[in-house]
């Protein structure tokens, strides 16, 4: 009796086969519907893309044509196109009538002072200042590991040069710098640099100081001229010159 009842209850208030039935009837009808308008869809999409694909055609067909103007027959000359064997030109020399050559753009070279020169006296435009704040600093968090602090590195990065006193100090000795320096002070103040004078007869006239060493005047030594050996009698022991006898 449970079995029974069960079956009919279901079957007449939870799975109503009539409603069911209807319910399905709908789908299927607005499934078609759906479909009907997605192919309608599909061909105006599938239109417009050959539409689209036509005027691209054409606008290069003019292009070219614009491009190629110059192979247009003239009175005397037939052109590429119109083939005098032809019975009727070509498409494209038709093509070629109705179309304008291509213009020569002049390319004007702007000066990059054009603005500052121009456009700041005159105020035709207003100057522009760069107005962009700096972004503000990214807040990375701290990565995870023995890492050292940032400002800790760059503050080692960024020190002061303090460098050894092997390699402050200088190469030589403060006394061969000294030295140095007073060579260069003695080539500097030197008094003896007489002026050239190219002249031959400049030094004739010309007298010479007498040395300090010698009492007589500078002059030209008789040695090698008058005698070979300087011979002083005053110091002599004996009045004769001893002669070495073999």
């Amino acid at each position: 009796i449970q079995k029974r009842w069960r079956g009919y209850y279901v079957r007449k208030y939870i799975h109503n086969y009539y409603a069911l039935k209807k319910y399905l009837e709908a789908i299927s009808v607005n499934n078609e519907i759906v479909r009907n308008e997605l192919q309608e869809y599909a061909e105006m999409k599938e239109k417009e893309e050959k539409r689209k694909d036509i005027e691209k055609k054409e606008k290069e067909k003019q292009y070219q044509a614009r491009k190629m103007h110059y192979l247009l027959s003239t009175e005397k000359i037939a052109g590429v196109y119109n083939s005098p064997f032809r019975k009727s030109p070509d498409p494209m020399e038709l093509l070629l009538r109705k179309s304008k050559p291509l213009s020569h753009r002049q390319q004007q070279m702007k000066s990059p002072f054009a603005y500052e020169l121009y456009d700041w006296p005159t105020c035709k435009r207003p100057p522009t200042f760069s107005t962009a704040q700096p972004l503000p600093p990214i807040g990375r968090q701290k990565p995870q590991g023995p890492f050292r602090d940032t400002a800790e590195v760059l503050q080692q990065r960024y020190k002061p040069l303090e460098p050894t006193l092997r390699v402050a100090a200088s190469i030589n000795s403060p006394l061969e710098k000294a030295r140095e320096e007073m060579k260069k002070e003695e080539w500097r103040n030197c008094i003896h640099d007489n002026e050239f004078l190219p002249f031959s007869s400049y030094h004739k006239n010309e007298k010479y100081d007498p040395s300090i060493h010698r009492s007589v005047k500078y002059g030209q030594e008789t040695y090698g001229i008058t005698h070979f050996r300087e011979v002083q009698p005053k110091k002599w022991v004996a009045d004769k010159v001893s002669h070495c006898i073999f």
